[in-house]
């Protein structure tokens, strides 16, 4: 609950301070109310932007919803894909199925309805969302960040422990810190619009012209779609103002080969283009960053929406840990270390996708065949699938006393297991982390590493089972957000697992508590 920290100049006081109230900020709200943590949302929109620029979410990011519980919620009356195209390659897609995973799909969520969903259970979390309110100033100190912002009463000051800039690709927290932001110049323009046409039977298509790309997606009785347009070799406009219908129309004519009539009315008209740029660094100090503010990329396979809302998710446990009295500064700055060469790969990976689509019959196409051919063999198809999904994504443990060749597990995501041998029957580990809290997972009746944990049972809960883990492991230690912070082998000591604990979730209780939980969970076998 906000209060005043002095009657006299009006400083609201907070824990954290949320710039910014789209999808990526709204999922870190609940993520750090979900670990006790106060927080404030601002955001400048009086309404929400209504758009839906991206509307994916992808395996990982699916899989973390279904961490919290709030997946049903998302698939109701949603479509899904089994895979999808990369660079436009139709023909030989991903496939989804090569993915070890529970939901081996994508969710066709609009981002306007993602945005809806999570703010709602933001809000349900107990997140304060102020909109129309819009960040102007920011300081920080040792102890913690002030923010000025102006609202519809006027300006107004909050003092908070940390503030993380959500705000997009020209984030003003980014700015006020003196955060660099390096990367590429747009070298396409690119248009997007959901309008109307009076024709019938447009056809659904997603089409490589000499002059660009056009892609098209209209009901068959006509009315209102979706238009993108993308055209090589011609930056966006520098004065970057409102796009218009005339701009739509003119530039589908340019790009395709035979004239469609756009008219009002018009849902939403936006220009885009291919600039890759990524923040120097994702923490400064007490101010942080996440989603578009920290990475921005051209927008293909909706992968910065997914890569934002993972941000969140990686974020959210490690700086609700600094409010719980067992984070550190050593855990908060794995956000950067982590989280960045996954942003980074995404920057590679589009331009890549960008490249492969440009229309040049001598040297373009025949490359697009070979990639086609390529993914035909299951092995590449599950790399590139992998890498657009999030899937592939596996985390190095940090601290230089990580032994230097650590499990295969050590990283990975263990979200998707299925724990078998509970009275209760088989449970997902997804089920077990709803309360966002770590846990070890107890694979082989090793009492001796349930024992070791006991110090630390005030935080991390311990479940005593079975899953299919290839190859096998003595026990894994499971991270809030769903993966392996450590992973026993066969000879795998208590010494060791106490310094991954003491590394992840702090120094022992000074006490030894009860084992967290109840039930198998406590009692060691199943």
């Amino acid at each position: 609950m906000m209060h005043n920290s002095n009657a006299d100049d009006a400083v609201l006081t907070t824990d954290v301070v949320v710039v910014g109230g789209g999808p990526v900020g709204l999922m870190l709200a609940g993520e750090l109310r979900a670990g006790g943590v106060e927080v404030l949302v601002l955001e400048k929109l009086v309404e929400p932007a209504g758009h839906d620029r991206a509307g994916a979410l992808h395996i990982r990011t699916v899989e973390m919803l279904d961490l919290r519980g709030l997946l049903d919620r998302f698939l109701e009356g949603t479509q899904v894909a089994k895979g999808l195209p990369f660079a436009g390659i139709f023909s030989q897609g991903l496939n989804f199925g090569l993915v070890d995973t529970r939901h081996p799909y994508t969710a066709l969520v609009p981002q306007s309805r993602t945005e809806a969903l999570l703010a709602e259970h933001a809000r349900e979390a107990g997140a304060e969302i102020r909109r129309g309110h819009e960040v102007t100033g920011l300081r920080q100190d040792a102890e913690g960040v002030e923010v000025t912002a102006a609202g519809p009463s006027g300006p107004y000051r909050v003092r908070a422990r940390y503030v993380v800039g959500c705000d997009g690709g020209r984030s003003a927290v980014r700015r006020l810190a003196g955060i660099g932001f390096p990367g590429t110049e747009a070298t396409v323009r690119a248009l997007i619009g959901y309008v109307t046409t009076p024709e019938r039977d447009v056809p659904r298509r997603w089409e490589r012209t000499p002059d660009g790309i056009l892609v098209l997606a209209f009901p068959p009785e006509g009315g209102l779609g979706r238009v993108v347009v993308i055209e090589y070799g011609h930056p966006p406009a520098a004065d970057g103002g409102p796009v218009t219908l005339e701009d739509l129309n003119a530039a589908v004519a340019r790009v395709r080969a035979t004239p469609l009539t756009l008219t009002e009315p018009v849902s939403w008209l936006s220009r885009f283009g291919d600039a890759s740029r990524q923040a120097e660094r994702y923490r400064s100090g007490r101010v942080l960053l996440a989603g578009d503010a920290a990475h921005v990329h051209f927008p293909i396979g909706g992968q910065g929406l997914n890569t934002g809302l993972q941000d969140a998710f990686n974020l959210g446990w490690k700086l609700a840990a600094q409010f719980r009295g067992w984070g550190s500064e050593e855990l908060l700055d794995t956000y950067h270390d982590e989280r960045r060469p996954v942003a980074e790969r995404v920057l590679l990976n589009t331009r890549a996708q960008l490249a492969l689509m440009r229309p040049d019959e001598q040297h373009t196409t025949p490359l697009r065949g070979f990639v086609e051919e390529l993914l035909g063999t299951d092995e590449v198809n599950r790399y590139f699938t992998g890498m657009i999904t999030g899937t592939d994504v596996r985390y190095a443990t940090f601290a230089p006393t990580a032994p230097a060749r650590p499990h295969p597990w050590a990283g990975r995501f263990a979200g998707h297991l299925v724990l078998s041998g509970p009275p209760e029957g088989p449970v997902p580990v997804a089920e077990l982390l709803r309360p966002a809290r770590p846990l070890l997972l107890d694979l082989a009746g090793r009492a001796d590493l349930r024992e070791a944990t006991r110090p630390w049972s005030d935080r991390v809960s311990v479940v005593a089972g079975e899953a299919a883990v290839e190859p096998p492991a003595q026990a894994l230690l499971v991270r809030p957000d769903g993966y392996v912070a450590w992973a026993g082998s066969p000879t795998a000591t208590t010494d060791e697992l106490r310094a991954s604990l003491t590394r992840w979730f702090g120094p022992p209780a000074a006490e030894s508590l009860p084992t967290a939980g109840s039930g198998p969970a406590d009692e060691g076998t199943p």
